[in-house]
């Protein structure tokens, strides 16, 4: 596979994008560095401005390898901008020496700021045709106030080349400032590029910011999932590649028509695809905010609904869904002003408002949350219980003291208040039906509001117990009226085993329906059929006596050798064959099994 933009399996690379106005030098300055050309089209090269995003990769005097891109600095073309930026790490910010900061320069710092780049050089060039020192202390004091903060600045020359070289130091000790990618990570790579290679079929490009892809991976694309075939990287074919890098990635099966930029390769299950998300504003605004902001994170844009909470927070509503996790940093931009605004994804899975004062309380809690694992326990305890793997597409950890049970992560301590919860709710459903030996599991369920039935099992204790889809008292006991009634049953029982009592008997005793039905399920009774019930243990019994009579045997005999009328010996005769104790042969006598 060939490509203009691709990688060879490297110890390390870093991804830089430039950024600045028309004009002042970005891809002259790119040129001077990598001696590659980033311009992609012909049309950039004949107006001598980059109005889509170019790519050029280098070797430092150190071995680092870093990629460029180079984005353009025309006002139109701020989402293609955007698109470049986005997913990089580090940022080159261009001003010319004999123009100095521009509105557009101040639009790029803009969107730098609002993404939270807190890696920044600075590159002036020019330095030719005009003294630098001016501008490099005007852009310097300029930065001082944004993300970017302190950033060192380099007078360049891509005509002569003076300051190439110091601009390539700079760029190193920028470089060994970033934080490590994690190449383990989840795959989250939003596609640049996409288009076809004659013999190698669709190819997209894009940062990997964090994870890693190897040939054979796959990948979810909206709703399909996808195999790479091949990968590129700093224009070499590779077996792997691990963040940071510029990728290349030959997909089988997937027709460029199909794609798009802002399209993304996704880990399948890692991550949550939302159009509904909470976010914080990096201050309270001073003005009124867009109410139809466009949405910038990625190479994506996305337009947006824009509902106000309360002071810096705000819900956005967006036309279509991304995947999106909790830390995420996205950019809102007003499309008429080109206004540009900075915010935090705090919920990717955010609660319906619908009572009143909800927004203003909503907006407290999300301003209040923390991060990393002190706001997954927060968050899990607001959720009380989720499914582990939603819980961790939303990107947070699963917090310290929280229960794991099957598929569902419960909040730290909400076990234990559930356990000690279930035997008020037995308890209460015995008071009202008390010849049930307790409630059935889902009304358990209900009665905890938990979202499955599975996890009843992990909130019930001893003595209570799970029996026949019932959570029961292992030591409760009938009442106490009935309890008299089956103890004298079982005492004419223990004496003749077989002489089931009579339905006018059980009736008279106090034994109805119900009542018989709970001492089966008591286990003090065993249910032969409708007004037949005999003592536990009787299947052992009628085994013995059959053990003495000639096999096979007749009904009559079986009658014979349990010393009982018809009306018990066929219905226990009938539910031994179903006990698996005798066998009924096709004459109709019966062998013991």
């Amino acid at each position: 596979m060939t490509s203009t933009d691709g990688a060879p399996d490297v110890n390390h690379m870093d991804v830089v994008a430039t950024a600045g106005h028309v004009d002042h030098g970005k891809s002259a300055l790119v040129r001077a560095l990598t001696g590659m050309e980033p311009d992609r089209w012909a049309e950039e090269r004949r107006r001598g401005l980059t109005i889509d995003l170019g790519f050029a990769w280098t070797t430092l005097r150190s071995g680092r390898r870093v990629a460029v891109v180079d984005v353009p600095g025309h006002e139109k073309f701020v989402g293609n901008m955007l698109a470049g930026v986005g997913p990089v790490p580090a940022a080159l910010l261009v001003v010319a020496a004999d123009d100095g900061w521009s509105a557009q320069t101040a639009e790029h710092v803009a969107v730098l700021d609002a993404l939270g780049v807190q890696h920044a050089l600075v590159a002036v060039t020019k330095s030719d045709l005009a003294d630098p020192a001016p501008v490099v202390s005007d852009v310097r004091r300029r930065l001082a106030d944004t993300s970017m903060g302190v950033v060192p600045a380099v007078p360049v020359s891509s005509v002569t080349g003076d300051g190439v070289a110091e601009l390539g130091v700079a760029l190193e000790a920028l470089l060994s400032e970033l934080p490590p990618a994690d190449p383990d990570a989840p795959v989250r790579l939003w596609i640049d590029r996409a288009f076809t290679i004659r013999g190698a079929g669709t190819v997209v490009t894009g940062t990997l910011a964090a994870g890693s892809v190897a040939a054979g991976d796959r990948f979810l694309l909206g709703e399909r999932e996808v195999v790479v075939r091949r990968v590129q990287s700093l224009g070499a074919p590779v077996e792997h590649a691990s963040a940071t890098a510029r990728v290349a990635l030959n997909l089988r099966d997937v027709a460029v028509e199909d794609l798009s930029r802002g399209d993304v390769l996704l880990t399948p299950g890692a991550f949550r695809v939302t159009d509904v998300v909470d976010v914080t504003l990096d201050a309270e605004p001073g003005e009124r905010l867009p109410a139809e902001p466009v949405v910038h994170i990625g190479s994506a844009t996305v337009g947006a609904r824009l509902r106000p909470l309360e002071g810096a927070a705000v819900r956005l509503r967006l036309a279509g869904a991304l995947p999106l996790r909790v830390g995420d940093r996205v950019l809102l931009r007003d499309p008429g002003t080109r206004r540009v605004l900075g915010a935090d994804v705090r919920d990717v899975d955010p609660p319906e408002l619908r009572r009143r004062g909800a927004a203003r309380a909503r907006a407290a809690d999300l301003v209040a949350q923390p991060g990393g694992a002190a706001g997954a326990a927060v968050d899990l305890a607001r959720r009380r219980i989720v499914r582990v793997e939603d819980f961790t597409a939303m990107g947070w950890p699963v917090p310290e003291g929280a229960t794991v049970h099957g598929p569902w992560l419960l909040a730290a301590g909400l076990r234990d208040d559930l356990v000690a919860r279930v035997p008020d709710v037995v308890a209460r459903y015995r008071r009202l039906r008390p010849l049930e030996p307790g409630p059935p599991v889902e009304v358990v369920r209900r009665a905890l509001d938990l979202p499955d039935a599975d996890l009843v099992a992990a909130v019930v204790r001893p003595p209570l117990e799970l029996r026949g889809g019932r959570v029961v008292d292992g030591t409760a006991a009938l009442p106490p009226e009935v309890q008299r009634a089956v103890e004298e049953v079982r005492a004419r029982l223990a004496q003749d085993p077989f002489a089931a009592p009579e339905a006018p008997d059980l009736v008279a005793a106090g034994l109805g329906v119900r009542e018989l039905a709970a001492a089966v399920r008591s286990g003090q009774l065993v249910r032969i059929a409708d007004g037949v019930y005999l003592a536990p243990g009787i299947a052992e019994v009628a085994r013995a006596r059959l053990a003495d009579v000639p096999q096979p045997f007749t009904l009559s005999q079986a009658r014979q050798a349990w010393g009982t009328t018809r009306r018990v010996a066929v219905p226990l005769a009938e539910w031994l064959d179903a006990q698996g104790v005798t066998v009924r042969l096709p004459d109709n006598t019966r062998r013991l099994a």
